[in-house]
């Protein structure tokens, strides 16, 4: 039987669109820590270097889900190659003002203007979307495997910014990062073959795509789930510190990302049944619980084990997601939708390492992992408050029903459930 990641990379075009969002995703991954690193060099000032770098992050998740919208009603080619441009030219500005030393205020806004950069993750899922869209199991398969190549990406892309910062020139890591993000985007937009097909407004529903609970309740899980990854990255660094490994920081952090990338690529492989939202909720509670042993770690070793066991539940989290956004978002909109996730989990992880730093400077490391383990239970309250608006999604059109995320026999366990909801109210009754 031949693996279900050869048959959708058997589909023309497939490895050609998905190669170049790989590259692409390296600007995401390496563009914050990058800006970070270069500010800190050039004027010592860490303070600044980051809040330089949450102006960019929160930009982007102001600006992305409208170039979203964007390409949903224009297509991939006549959005992205103007925006990217623009993106490109304000990380000039960007560079130049911190090299030559510019008032502050410069870096804040072409810092604001780099967030034009486009969600290359949602235009590459899009392309699945669009043409696995009668073949649900393949798609549960690659979308798992793009959730592999997110968490890759932020393996190495931090480690190579950092490394081209201190290496070569201090704006290498961002000058870096900027020609990652044109490549990828002069590459996948040349590929017109497998583009999916523009709505115009009078196509599309309307408005913005979270007038849907269910894209609300997503959007809302994964800023929590963002602070999540915000304090994590933050306090390992600063434990690391007490410990007296800071550069060992890294490596825990990467240990964290390859937990979610094998669970991925395993998630990918399984023909799943069930009810997606219950498998949505049953990976937020892990994430949430996951959190716990972080409390009990003394030592490096102890703590990249804990977060090796944590990434198991990220990718099958995310994969799932992705799924359920096709349920509950028109297929006019679907680049929006998963951009507003996207950009829920940004805000979170600019919350979370704000909110980690300042609970590490007033009383330390470990007690900085109380903060993951309340974002952690955040996240699972709101996805037990939230489950109904997800379960069972309605038939909307232009959507892909029931059966987007695998398995065949979806809608009749979905009927099921209802019937029995029906039931137990009678009986309460």
């Amino acid at each position: 039987m031949p693996s279900p990641y050869r048959v959708i990379f058997a589909r023309p075009g497939t490895k050609a669109f998905s190669a170049a969002g790989s590259l692409g995703r390296m600007t995401l991954s390496m563009m914050g820590i990058g800006v970070v690193t270069m500010v800190s060099q050039l004027t010592g000032r860490y303070g600044l270097a980051g809040a330089v770098s949450a102006t960019l992050a929160l930009s982007a998740a102001v600006i992305g889900p409208q170039i979203s919208r964007l390409v949903d009603r224009h297509g991939q080619r006549r959005v992205l190659r103007p925006a990217t441009l623009f993106s490109a030219v304000a990380v000039t500005g960007l560079l130049v003002s911190a090299h030559e030393r510019w008032p502050d205020w410069t870096l804040f806004v072409f810092a604001a203007a780099v967030g034009c950069v486009p969600s290359i993750g949602s235009m590459v899922r899009a392309r699945w979307a669009e043409i696995l869209k009668d073949a649900p199991r393949e798609l549960h398969t690659a979308y798992a495997f793009e959730s592999v190549v997110d968490e890759a990406c932020f393996i190495v892309g931090p480690i190579l910014s950092i490394g081209l910062c201190t290496a070569w020139f201090p704006e290498a890591g961002p000058l870096v990062a900027a020609l990652c993000l044109v490549v990828s985007v002069l590459w996948l937009t040349a590929q017109r073959a497998t583009e999916p097909e523009p709505h115009p407004r009078d196509k599309q529903t309307g408005g913005s795509v979270l007038r849907s609970p269910g894209l609300r309740v997503l959007v809302a899980a994964f800023v929590a789930t963002g602070a999540i990854f915000g304090v994590v990255d933050v306090v390992t660094v600063a434990f690391a510190e007490e410990e007296g490994h800071k550069a060992a920081a890294s490596l825990v952090l990467a240990v964290y990302a390859t937990g979610s990338c094998l669970a991925g690529v395993v998630f990918g492989l399984l023909h799943l049944k069930g009810s997606a939202p219950r498998r949505w909720l049953l990976g937020m509670c892990a994430m949430a619980v996951s959190m716990i042993p972080l409390q009990l770690v003394g030592s490096l070793p102890l703590l990249a084990v804990a977060l090796f066991v944590a990434g198991l539940a990220i990718a099958p989290t995310m994969v799932t997601t992705m799924a359920l956004i096709g349920q509950h978002v028109p297929r006019a909109n679907l680049t929006e939708g998963m951009t507003w996730v996207s950009t829920g989990l940004a805000v979170g992880i600019a919350l979370g390492s704000s909110a980690a730093g300042v609970v590490v400077d007033e009383a330390g490391a470990r007690a900085g992992y109380l903060v993951a383990a309340a974002a952690g239970a955040l996240a699972a309250a709101v996805a037990f408050l939230g489950y109904r608006w997800l379960r069972p999604a309605p038939q909307r059109e232009g959507t892909d029903g029931h059966e987007r995320d695998g398995d065949h026999g979806q809608g009749r366990e979905d009927r099921a459930e209802r019937r029995e909801d029906r039931a137990e109210q009678r009986h309460m009754a």
